[in-house]
């Protein structure tokens, strides 16, 4: 099969451009010539334009580079070289704003002027409101007063009697002999406590004391007092993830609601879970020995672990044990709904990850000799990159690391043209020469590690570092809404493809709906990727981590 991608042997990029010159036959029939409307002096503007008289002549279209992805799975970017050259100019301008101040109770008082608008016609108001104003408002305020308000429209609370404030909901009963809590408007709930402004005494008895979520088992945990980072890790028995999955989430009192603010101390905590997690799994499995009952490993008792599961791992006999051969880690952050009631993004604002591993096999069903396994997208990787090797006699990391350390504009003008945003001995977090989102970023380890497993103490640190790097980065862009997922190699695969540890993070952007161009992978960009760095490493010097 043709290798499909940008890298080169050599350690260098390759692409093309489109240089479009064409012509096209006039086979309408009929001009339908009308005004659109007048200017200021009463002369008609009208849509003669869209109404030649004969064929069209295209001479000088714009230019559009076409970049394959480096993993051919992934499909191919295209880059309009006048939109890029544009932000070219000024890189600086690659941003989101940030999001508005918006109260709509502030509004109503001053659109009420004088008139004297009490507190219980305001809660009327809302009550009154169509359902898709509420939302819209939920989603979009900035004002506590109309969370509130919002808020108890969506639930039943109960007070405190002395403060006033809320400190549980009322539950009921259902149909099952289980208990669920009151609540009016679920969709309405939900946008309410995923909104940053909402007051904490809210937010914790809305969505993030331990149990309002539902009965899943809290299995472990992280708290570091002086930091005031505190995570806890619940089971998700029932998940689309077959198996089961765990999900690592900023406890009540540690309530991180912005990417701001994820301190390192988090950052570590989440992934320390995940490390702890498959680690205690694997030692199971293999028969290492380990005492952790209602305990959290320290970070010298989790290296020791780790190496112990590697020696097991090299043990032939021992690998028969495992029943799930490689991680699944991914990580949603943001929300949001349309008011029309279609979801855009993550189930849960707060920032938390989710991570299992995945089966060495499953029940085969249908075609009996079928050699179908479980999916990985980590897999994509090892395959491409052994084809790679046997058509070219090439390590694919070695040429994609060279590549990027040489790499060069693609306009061929001087100014920024590393890719790089942070690196150190260990990682790199950098932009993809072809971006599957309009801003992705990605991170990879330096050094053959392809899995948590291969990862050292130093390693880990580096490549939780280098995460929150890419995090605090993109936020500090204007991003609002990013997920993130690990390419990872199976545990058990000794093959000598140096395949490396990748982790992709793909914010969602106001203007990239998603549509048929993207679900054939074919992804649209406006700004040359050496820009888009240099942009993000602007704002990396700007922020504090």
């Amino acid at each position: 099969m043709k290798l499909r991608t940008c890298i080169d042997p050599s350690g260098n990029f390759a692409y093309g451009i489109h240089k479009p010159a064409y012509r096209v036959e006039n086979l309408r029939e009929n001009n339908s010539i009308r005004p659109l409307g007048w200017f200021k002096n009463g002369a008609p503007c009208d849509n003669r334009a869209n109404f030649p008289p004969g064929q069209v002549d295209v001479e000088h279209a714009d230019p559009v580079f076409e970049v394959p992805n480096p993993f051919p799975f992934k499909g191919v970017t295209y880059i309009l070289k006048r939109w890029a050259d544009q932000n070219a100019k000024d890189p600086g301008r690659i941003a989101l704003p940030a999001a508005p101040r918006v109260s709509f109770t502030e509004t109503l008082r001053d659109w009420a002027d004088e008139r004297v608008v009490t507190a219980s016609a305001i809660e009327d108001l809302f009550y009154d409101l169509p359902d898709a104003i509420k939302l819209a408002i939920a989603e979009t305020t900035t004002d506590p007063a109309d969370l509130i308000c919002l808020a108890q429209l969506s639930c039943h609370f109960i007070y405190d009697k002395n403060t006033g404030h809320p400190v549980g909901l009322r539950y009921q009963s259902d149909k099952k002999g289980g208990t669920r809590p009151v609540i009016y408007d679920p969709l309405l709930y939900e946008m309410v406590a995923n909104n940053a402004c909402l007051p904490e005494r809210y937010k914790e008895v809305m969505v993030l004391r331990p149990g309002i979520q539902g009965s899943s088992e809290i299995v472990g945990e992280s708290q570091d007092t002086a930091s005031e980072s505190h995570v806890f890790e619940y089971l998700r028995r029932n998940s689309y993830i077959p198996w089961g999955h765990y999900a690592a989430n900023n406890a009540h009192d540690a309530v991180r609601y912005r990417l701001a603010d994820l301190g390192e101390k988090d950052m570590r905590a989440m992934r320390h879970l995940y490390y702890q997690r498959t680690y205690v799994r694997l030692a199971y499995e293999l028969g290492v020995s380990i005492e952790c009952e209602r305990r959290e490993l320290s970070a010298v008792e989790l290296e020791n672990l780790r190496r112990d599961v590697v020696n097991a791992l090299s043990i032939p006999e021992k690998q028969k044990h495992l029943s799930c051969n490689r991680t699944l880690w991914g990580w949603n952050f943001g929300f949001d709904y349309a008011p029309s009631g279609y979801r855009i993004h993550a189930s849960h604002q707060q920032v938390h990850q989710q991570y299992a591993m995945v089966p060495v096999a499953f029940e085969p069903l249908g075609a009996a000799d079928s050699s179908l396994t479980p999916y990985a997208c980590g897999d994509w990787v090892a395959d491409f990159i052994e084809d790679f090797r046997r058509q070219t006699g090439a390590s694919f990391f070695d040429a994609y690391i060279r590549a990027i350390y040489n790499n060069q504009r693609m306009d061929g003008a001087p100014g920024e043209s590393s890719l790089i945003i942070y690196s150190d001995e260990h990682v790199m977090v950098f932009v993809p020469k072809a971006q599957t989102s309009q801003w992705e970023v990605q991170l990879m380890t330096l050094s053959p590690v392809g899995n948590i497993i291969e990862a050292d103490q130093a390693v880990r640190n580096a490549i939780d570092y280098g995460m929150l790097v890419a995090a605090r980065v993109l936020e500090a862009m204007g991003a609002r809404m990013v997920c993130a997922f690990e390419y990872s190699k199976a545990i058990d695969d000794w093959r000598d493809n140096a395949q490396r540890l990748i982790y992709v993070f793909l914010p969602r952007l106001p203007e990239s709906p998603g549509a048929f161009s993207e679900s054939q992978l074919r992804w649209i960009n406006g700004h040359y990727p050496e820009d888009f760095a240099a942009a993000c490493r602007a704002k990396l010097a700007q922020i504090e981590i």
